[in-house]
C-alpha cells in the first residue's frame, strides 16, 4: 500500500489499512493513461530478467515433478506457460511494492508508475484465467493465490481513488473484493498451518471494510465485521499469536465507527436506512438568473484531523470521514465509463465528473502539513480554490502578550504535544515556548496569495477570526463554536456537531432537537423542505447589499455553495435554540456575515420554526424574533 510520510507513533492498530496519503487530481487522459504502456527503455533489462526466470522456473518444475518422476514429460508449451506466469507474478510484486516509494504529493510523478502496475496486473489476471488448468497441474496454483492477485487489483483501484478522489474507483475496488468473498478464494487458508496466510486473509477483510465504509455499504460492513471476528477468534486460537489485542482493536474501531451517527432513519420494518451525504445531482442549490457570483472552483482540499478521543478507523476520524464525503459527488458505476483490467475500452463513455483533489492528513507534524500545503499551493490551477479543513484540539495563548499578532491568539494542534527526535517522543520541558505543531493563523498567511477557504472545527477556532487578508485574494474562514451547552449530551467522541451540520444538516438538526430516530417518510419530507431552505439562503446571500464579496466569489462552486448555505443554517439554528445561550455556542466567520440579512434573518427563522413544527419539536426554539408574514 502507498504509505504516507513517516508519522510519529500514534495509539492506533498497525493492522488496519492506512487511509492517509496523497490524493491527486483526476487525470484528464483517457483510460489508456491509467494502464500505461511498456517502456521500451527497459526492454533489455526485461529480457535479461525473463531469461533469469526461465532458469529459475526450470528448477521449480523439477522440484514440483520430482515426486512423480515425470519431469521430462512436460510439454515445452506448458513449461513456457509456467515461466511466463512466474515472470508476471514476480514483476507485479516488484511494481506493487514500489508503490510505497512514490512521492506523496505532486500530480505527475505517480501516474506512469501506476500505469505500468495496472498493465502488469491486467496481463497477470488474464493469463491465469486463460491458463488455469496448466497452472493448476504444473505450477500447483492455489485459490488463495488467485485471491491475492484479485486483492492486489482491488488495492490498486482503492489507491487510485486516494490519488484521484474519483469515487467511481471505489466501486471497482468493491467489485474485486466482493468477487474474492463470493468465490471463497481464501476459504482453504485456514486448513494450512501457515499463520502468515491467515494474516493475509484478515488484512483483506480490513481493506474490504474500509472500501465499504467509504461507499456507505453498512449492511455489508456488519456482515464483514462478524466474519472477521470469527476469523480472528479462529486465528488466535490456532496459533496463539501476540497480535490478538491489535486485531481486536480493529474490530472495536470499526464497530464504534458505524455507530457514530447520533440519529437512526428507519424503514417501516424498523431496518436502518443508509443515507449518503455525498453531493447528489440536486444537492446544492442551483444558481438562479440574476445571481452574480464568482467563477472560482474548488480544486484542492487538505483534510486534517487530530482529535485524540474521537472515533476513528484506519487513520480516518469521524470528522475527517464526514468532510471527505461532503467534498465528493455520488459515485457513478465506473463500468459504464471505464473498463476493468483486461476488458476492451468502451466507445461510448459519459463525461467524468471531477471531485476536488484531497489530501487526508491524520495527526501530521508541522513540517509534514507545510509540505503538503506548499504542494497544493504550487499546483493549484488558475481560478481555483484551496480548502483547508482543520478538526483538532485548540491551543491557547500561555500568557498575556504586548502585541496582538497572528501568532498571539494560539491556534490548533495538528500533532500531539511532543517533539520527535530520532523517532522518540520527547515531552517539552520548557512550557514558555509555543507548541511546535500548533498551526497559527499566521502560518497560513503565505497561502492567502491564492483563493483560500478555511474551515476550523476546534475549541480555539476563534483564533482564526484575527486573520488579515494581505494579498486581496478571496478568503473565507468558517469557525465552529468553541463550546457547546452542558445540557447537550456530549457526543464529541462520535464527531463534532459543527462538522455534522456541514455534512448532514438534517441529522444535526434532529440531534439538537432531542430526536434519536425517525421514519423514512418523514425524513424524506424534511429533506425536501431543507432543500427549499437552502435555496432561500442562497437568495439571501446573493441579494445581500452588505455581504463581503469573498463569499460571493466562492459561491459559484457547488461544493462551497453547499458548505456556505449549511453553515448559515447551522448558525441560525443554534441562535434560535433555547439551550444555546452563550456567544461561544455560536459559529462565527471571517469576514463576518451581516447577521440581519443571513443568520438572524426573520424569513430564515420562520423556515426553521416550520421545520421544527414538521418534527413536532417547535418548543425547543425561541419564537419571539419572528416577524408576522
Amino acid at each position: 500500500m502507498v504509505r504516507g510520510a513517516r508519522q510519529p507513533q500514534q495509539p492506533r492498530s498497525r493492522l488496519a489499512p492506512r487511509l492517509t496519503g496523497t490524493v491527486e487530481k483526476p487525470p484528464r487522459k483517457r483510460r489508456s493513461s491509467i494502464r500505461g504502456s511498456g517502456d521500451s527503455s527497459h526492454s533489455q533489462s526485461q529480457g535479461e530478467r525473463y531469461q533469469h526466470f526461465t532458469e529459475k522456473t526450470e528448477f521449480a518444475l523439477q522440484e514440483i515433478m520430482s515426486s512423480g518422476g515425470a519431469e521430462d514429460d512436460i510439454p515445452q508449451g506448458e513449461r513456457k506457460t509456467v515461466t511466463d506466469f512466474c515472470y508476471l507474478l514476480d514483476k507485479s510484486k516488484q511494481l506493487f511494492n514500489g508503490l510505497r516509494d512514490l512521492p506523496q504529493y505532486g500530480q505527475k510523478q505517480w501516474q506512469s508508475y501506476f500505469g505500468r502496475t495496472f498493465d502488469v496486473y491486467t496481463k497477470l489476471w488474464k493469463f491465469q484465467q486463460q491458463h488455469r488448468q496448466v497452472l493448476d497441474n504444473r505450477y500447483g496454483l492455489k485459490r488463495w493465490q488467485i485471491g491475492e492477485i484479485a486483492s492486489k487489483i482491488g488495492q490498486l483501484y482503492y489507491h487510485y481513488y486516494l490519488r484521484t478522489s474519483e469515487t467511481s474507483y471505489l466501486n471497482e475496488a468493491f467489485s474485486f473484493y466482493s468477487a474474492i468473498r463470493q468465490r471463497s478464494y481464501y476459504s482453504q487458508v485456514n486448513k494450512e498451518d501457515r499463520p502468515e496466510l491467515v494474516v493475509k486473509k484478515l488484512r483483506y477483510y480490513a481493506r474490504f471494510i474500509v472500501v465499504c465504509l467509504l461507499l456507505n455499504k453498512m449492511d455489508v460492513v456488519k456482515d464483514l465485521v462478524k466474519e472477521l471476528s470469527d476469523e480472528i477468534e479462529d486465528y488466535t486460537h490456532r496459533f496463539n499469536t501476540e497480535d490478538q489485542v491489535e486485531w481486536n482493536l480493529v474490530l472495536q474501531e470499526v464497530a464504534a465507527f458505524i455507530e457514530a451517527d447520533p440519529v437512526m432513519v428507519l424503514n417501516d420494518d424498523n431496518t436502518i436506512v443508509i443515507t449518503s451525504n455525498r453531493l447528489a445531482e440536486t444537492g446544492a442549490p442551483l444558481l438562479e438568473q440574476g445571481m452574480i457570483v464568482g467563477q472560482l472552483s474548488l480544486a484542492d482540499a487538505l483534510i486534517i484531523g487530530n482529535c485524540n478521543n474521537q472515533v476513528k478507523f484506519s487513520e480516518l476520524t469521524v470528522d475527517m470521514f464526514r468532510m471527505l464525503q461532503a467534498l465528493e459527488r455520488e459515485p457513478m458505476n465506473l463500468a459504464s465509463q471505464m473498463n476493468k483490467p483486461g476488458m476492451q475500452e468502451s466507445a461510448d463513455k459519459p463525461t467524468r465528473r471531477e471531485n476536488p483533489h484531497k489530501y487526508l492528513l491524520y495527526k501530521p507534524t508541522f513540517s509534514q502539513l507545510y509540505t503538503f500545503l506548499a504542494a497544493s499551493f504550487k499546483e493549484l490551477p488558475a481560478n481555483s480554490v484551496l480548502l483547508i479543513y482543520l478538526s483538532a484540539t485548540g491551543v491557547f495563548p500561555t500568557g498575556r502578550s504586548d502585541s496582538e499578532g497572528p501568532y498571539d491568539f494560539g491556534g490548533v494542534l495538528t500533532n500531539s504535544n511532543r517533539d520527535i527526535i530520532n523517532g522518540d517522543a520527547i515531552h517539552k520541558r520548557n512550557q514558555s515556548h509555543k507548541e511546535m505543531h500548533c498551526l497559527h493563523p499566521g502560518d497560513l498567511y503565505p497561502f492567502t496569495r491564492k483563493p483560500l477557504f478555511i474551515i476550523v472545527d476546534s475549541s480555539n477556532s476563534v483564533a482564526y477570526k484575527n486573520f488579515t487578508n494581505l494579498f486581496g485574494q478571496p478568503l473565507v474562514c468558517l469557525l465552529s463554536p468553541t463550546a457547546y451547552p452542558k445540557a447537550l449530551q456530549d457526543q464529541s467522541q462520535r464527531g463534532s456537531l459543527f462538522t455534522l451540520f456541514l455534512n448532514n444538516p438534517l441529522m444535526a438538526f434532529l440531534f439538537v432537537s432531542g430526536l434519536s430516530s425517525m421514519r423514512r417518510g418523514l425524513w424524506e419530507k424534511c429533506q425536501e423542505y431543507l432543500r427549499k431552505i437552502n435555496r432561500d439562503i442562497a437568495q439571501l446571500l446573493t441579494h445581500s447589499r452588505s455581504i463581503d464579496q469573498a463569499f460571493l466569489q466562492f459561491f459559484g462552486d457547488e461544493f462551497l455553495r453547499l458548505l456556505l448555505t449549511r453553515f448559515i443554517f447551522c448558525s441560525a439554528t443554534m441562535r434560535m435554540h433555547k439551550i444555546f445561550r452563550e456567544t461561544r455556542n455560536y459559529p462565527e466567520s471571517y469576514p463576518q456575515l451581516p447577521r440581519d440579512e443571513t443568520v438572524e434573518n426573520p424569513h430564515l427563522q420562520k423556515h426553521i420554526l416550520e421545520l421544527a413544527s414538521i418534527l413536532d419539536v417547535r418548543n425547543v426554539f425561541f419564537e419571539n424574533t419572528i416577524d408576522d408574514y
